[in-house]
């Protein structure tokens, strides 16, 4: 038999609430690289009720396009046998049927309850509902809540190892008299997973398990001075496999097809975001803006976080998006006369039509002024739940705990951040890159010296749950046949297609913290690219800079500041780096940090001009004939 030739070709899909999407990887002479995608409609629900339609239909589009064969009837042909037939391994993702629904308990709502919901979130879950033994609710209210959510599953914690028993056993209690029903599957029973004071766990397994299926992790705050979410977070992927995936429509058919666990979806970005962070040493926001919701990924210093802002999105939930920015603050990114009942209008109609996409530059426009305000949110969001550990600095007793109102200090950095990732239809298909470039500044403000990216066709569902293989192999969850060189080609794949077809890189943006008048000198900016000098000068208050530098580019910058204003070195402080180019080039963003508008319409008319003029971010002609008519 001949020598085993590794992994040569992989099938990926990602099962979405609407769209399943394929990707054909193959291995060439400069490694992986994207050979294909393919997408059909999801079909969890009826008329078919089995998502390997779906997935069956995005495969023959992929054959299609590539003129391989990877089907024989139903049954994907493995291993490939030919440059023109068959596929290695296959994966999946999925957040068909709603994703992963969770309801989370905890003691103190501003420690363990969030340190739950920050574990179930990093899972990939959608967290319904926090309930904590301080939440301002009634008992009865507790059981009503548990009773109409019916989730897929519950996290349940409270208490540091060795501390106070009795709150964690009264929501065990609350639990067990609520009798909750899961949402898919009536005959059998709803998982929950105790991660809190192990002291309690024989009391927990007393109350809870005849009535639930309970699974017993290592605690989530065993001490106050730590959180450990992996045990809580790898049983919550493990649960969603075999309880919620194996009562939807199809799945159970899914999961014989492929070779590791299928994964949900947000869980198999936010892996990658993580892999790609501590790979590199950086840190990294990772944004993915969809129709119904906005989901936040990060890495600082070390730590992932990751949010979901379930009522931020372009279609589904772009009326909430109205109503939390408030129109004032949409209506200023639109860089034309507008009236405030007009734009109401708009957009209310792309509610009632949630698919329609803009056909004017008009309604262009309008959608990107709308999507910096969700993701100005959905950031916002973010950073409450990405923060350090709370209660940490004083010894309390247990009601002093409960009084606690302080938040622990957010670990977003905007002046420590390294890497944007942005994905979703506002972003990954914006007419211009330069487009996704200025959304991503105006909603996240980054300081000093950031690269901005965009995700080509999100792929990174895909790549996540690729680069988890290992970790698979390891748990013994993968294949019999995938040996730990396979595993580790398969991570190889997903970072390599990650860099060369995944990001598109659009570039450096330079933008020093601080604020001045209007005119005054913000830096003293010089960048040159072996001996040349691509540009040298004195950034303004209120000036907006594109410089052309391509893909794979580096040159030397020199900054300085001036006295009140920071790039990363301290007030005033010169910094000397490499800077990268990318398809938009190098942005210079002088309108200081935190940036304001305008107040007066028309001069705020005329700010947006002059930015969208210097970075050529709209067709110029098209542009001024709206200007006329507004």
């Amino acid at each position: 038999m001949s020598k085993n030739p590794g992994i040569q070709s992989i099938i990926a899909t990602d099962c979405g609430s609407t769209t399943t999407k394929a990707i054909l990887i193959e291995k060439k002479e400069e490694g992986y690289r994207l050979i294909a995608r393919g997408e059909a409609p999801t079909t969890v629900e009826a008329p078919f009720e089995d998502v390997t339609r779906g997935v069956l239909n995005a495969f023959r589009e992929v054959e299609e396009l590539t003129g391989k064969k990877f089907l024989e009837g139903e049954k994907l042909v493995k291993p490939h046998k030919s440059d023109k037939e068959g596929v290695d391994i296959y994966v999946s993702t999925s957040s068909a049927g709603g994703g992963l629904q969770m309801l989370v308990a905890g003691v103190v709502k501003a420690m363990t309850a969030e340190s739950a919901a920050r574990a179930a979130l990093g899972a990939g879950a959608i967290v319904m509902e926090v309930i904590a033994s301080n939440d301002g609710r009634m008992p009865h209210e507790r059981v009503e809540l548990i009773r109409r959510l019916r989730p897929d599953m519950i996290l349940l914690a409270g208490g540091v190892d060795g501390g106070t028993k009795k709150h964690v056993i009264e929501l065990a209690e609350l639990i067990a008299a609520a009798d909750p029903r899961p949402r898919f599957g009536t005959t059998y029973k709803l998982p929950v997973i105790y991660a809190g004071n192990k002291d309690a766990r024989e009391e927990i397994k007393k109350i809870l398990g005849d009535k639930v299926a309970l699974y017993i992790v290592d605690n989530i705050r065993p001490v106050l001075e730590r959180e450990n979410l992996g045990p809580a977070r790898d049983k919550i992927h493990e649960l969603f496999m075999e309880h919620v995936m194996q009562h939807a429509p199809g799945y159970k058919k899914l999961m014989t097809w492929t070779d590791v666990p299928i994964m949900p979806t947000p869980g198999a970005v936010g892996f990658l975001v993580e892999k790609v962070a501590r790979q590199f040493n950086i840190q990294v926001i990772g944004v993915d803006i969809g129709g119904a919701t906005t989901d936040v990924f990060s890495v600082f210093q070390g730590v992932f976080n990751r949010t979901v802002s379930a009522n931020l999105g372009m279609s589904y939930s772009i009326s909430n998006v109205m109503v939390e920015a408030g129109i004032e603050n949409i209506l200023r990114w639109v860089p034309f006369k507008i009236d405030i009942s007009d734009l109401r209008n708009r957009i209310r109609n792309k509610m009632i039509r949630p698919t329609t996409i803009p056909q004017t530059l008009e309604e262009l426009i309008i959608e990107q002024a709308i999507a910096r305000e969700a993701l100005r949110l959905a950031l916002r969001h973010h950073k409450t739940m990405a923060v350090g550990l709370k209660g940490v600095q004083q010894e309390r007793t247990i009601s002093e705990a409960f009084e606690q109102k302080l938040s622990g200090e957010t670990l977003v950095d905007m002046m420590g951040l390294d890497l944007v990732i942005g994905s979703g239809g506002a972003l990954s298909h914006a007419p211009r890159r330069v487009q996704s470039a200025l959304m991503m500044l105006d909603a996240f403000q980054p300081e000093g010296v950031t690269m901005l990216t965009v995700d080509s066709i999100f792929m990174m569902p895909h790549l996540g749950v690729l680069a988890n293989v290992p970790k698979s192999y390891e748990e013994g969850k993968a294949a019999d046949w995938i040996k730990e060189e396979d595993a580790n080609s398969c991570e190889k794949a997903a970072l390599e297609v990650f860099d060369r077809d995944c990001l598109i890189r659009l570039g450096n943006a330079i933008a020093p913290k601080g604020v001045t008048k209007p005119g005054k000198p913000v830096a003293k900016i010089r960048i040159e690219k072996d001996g040349k000098v691509l540009w040298d000068g004195t950034l303004m208050f209120g000036q907006m800079v594109r410089i052309p530098l391509g893909v794979g580019e580096k040159a030397k910058a020199i900054i300085e500041p001036e006295k009140g204003f920071d790039v990363g070195e301290g007030k005033g402080k010169r910094l000397e780096t490499e800077v990268e180019g990318g398809v938009v080039g190098i942005i210079l963003d002088g309108r200081g940090r935190p940036f304001t508008m305008p107040d007066d319409p028309s001069e705020r008319v005329k700010k947006l001009s002059e930015w969208i003029a210097a970075l050529d971010v709209y067709p110029q002609d098209n542009y001024k004939k709206l200007l006329e008519r507004s």
